[in-house]
C-alpha cells in the first residue's frame, strides 16, 4: 500500500476531488488520531453520515471500508448487530506521517542546512510493482529523480525504514552529502522537480479556500475540515519541501499554508464538538 494510492486525487476543472479512501483516512486522522484515541472504533453508520457530507454515497463508503480492511488499513469490530471500524498499525503509520508533514514540517523550508540525501537503486526488470512502490514512497518522502536510478531529497531524510519495509534493503544504497561548488543547485532543482506543477497546486488551493476565510466554520464544520485536510494533503503530496533560497521569487507555498492553517484553526473546535454529537464509538478490544 503506497501513500500515493491513499492521498492522490484526480484533478478536475473544479479542483482536486479526493478519493474516498483519502477522505476516509482524513476522517480517522481528524476524529480518532487527533483525539489521541488510537484504540477507538467508529460505527459504520457514523462514517456514512460524515462522508455523505462531502459527497460520498453510502454504497461507496461501504465498498471503501471493505477495500481498506482487505488492504490492511482498517479493522472490523462487531458489537451486537453493529459494525465498527478502527485503525491498523499500517494506517497509523500513514496518518502519523501525514500529521508530521502537515503540522511539524510544514510546506516552507527556510532553514535548510545545505545537505542532501541520495538514494541509488537497481532492481530487476521484472520487479515492476516493487519499482512503482519504491518510487511512490520516495516521492512522498520528498525525493526526486536526479537520474533513473539515483534519487535525491533536500536535508537528512531517514528513508531506511521505508526501504526495509518494502524488502529492498539489498538493492538500495543511501548516502548523505553536500553539493560541490561547481554544482548549479537551482538548475538541478529545475531539472529534477516539476516546479510549475507544484506551484500550481498551491495556487489552486489558495484561490479555492481564501474565499472561505471570512465565512467562519459555517454550518458544517466537520465536512469543511474533512475537505480542507484532504485537499491540503493532495496539495503537498508532491512537494519535496525544497529550500526556499533556491526557489523562484514569490513561491506560493507560504500563502497557501497560511490559508490552510487559518481555516484549520477556525474549524478545529466546531468540528470536534459536532463529531462528539455525531459519532458513535466504542473502545477497541
Amino acid at each position: 500500500m503506497e501513500n500515493d494510492d491513499i492521498l492522490d486525487a484526480p484533478d478536475t476543472s473544479d479542483g482536486p476531488q479526493p478519493r474516498p479512501q483519502s477522505l476516509m483516512l482524513a476522517f480517522f486522522g481528524n476524529h480518532v488520531l487527533e483525539e489521541n484515541d488510537d484504540g477507538m472504533c467508529v460505527y459504520s453508520g457514523s462514517i456514512i453520515d460524515v462522508l455523505g457530507r462531502v459527497g460520498v454515497g453510502e454504497q461507496a463508503v461501504r465498498s471503501t471500508l471493505t477495500r481498506m480492511v482487505n488492504r490492511g488499513l482498517l479493522r472490523r469490530q462487531r458489537d451486537g448487530r453493529r459494525m465498527y471500524f478502527g485503525l491498523t498499525p499500517q494506517a497509523l503509520r500513514v496518518l502519523h506521517d501525514g500529521r508530521t508533514r502537515i503540522w511539524k514540517q510544514g510546506a516552507v523550508n527556510d532553514d535548510w542546512d545545505g545537505s542532501w540525501t541520495l538514494l541509488g537503486f537497481s532492481l530487476p526488470d521484472s520487479w515492476k510493482r516493487q519499482r512503482h512502490d519504491l518510487r511512490s514512497r520516495l516521492t512522498w518522502s520528498g525525493f526526486g529523480a536526479l537520474y533513473s536510478g539515483l534519487w535525491i531529497a533536500p536535508g537528512s531524510v531517514d528513508i531506511s525504514g521505508v526501504v526495509s519495509e518494502l524488502g529492498l534493503a539489498d538493492h538500495v544504497k543511501i548516502f548523505h552529502a553536500r553539493a560541490d561548488v561547481a554544482t548549479d543547485i537551482e538548475l538541478m532543482i529545475r531539472d529534477t522537480w516539476d516546479l510549475e506543477s507544484i506551484a500550481a497546486r498551491y495556487v489552486t488551493f489558495d484561490k479555492r479556500w481564501t474565499a472561505r476565510l471570512d465565512g467562519g466554520p459555517g454550518d458544517d464544520p466537520i465536512g469543511t475540515r474533512l475537505r480542507l485536510v484532504s485537499e491540503w494533503l493532495w496539495t503537498i503530496r508532491t512537494d519535496p519541501r525544497l529550500p526556499t533560497r533556491h526557489l523562484p521569487a514569490r513561491w506560493p507555498a507560504g500563502p497557501a499554508q497560511e490559508t490552510f492553517r487559518r481555516i484549520a484553526e477556525q474549524t478545529t473546535e466546531p468540528a470536534r464538538r459536532m463529531a462528539h454529537g455525531l459519532l458513535e464509538t466504542i473502545p477497541s478490544r
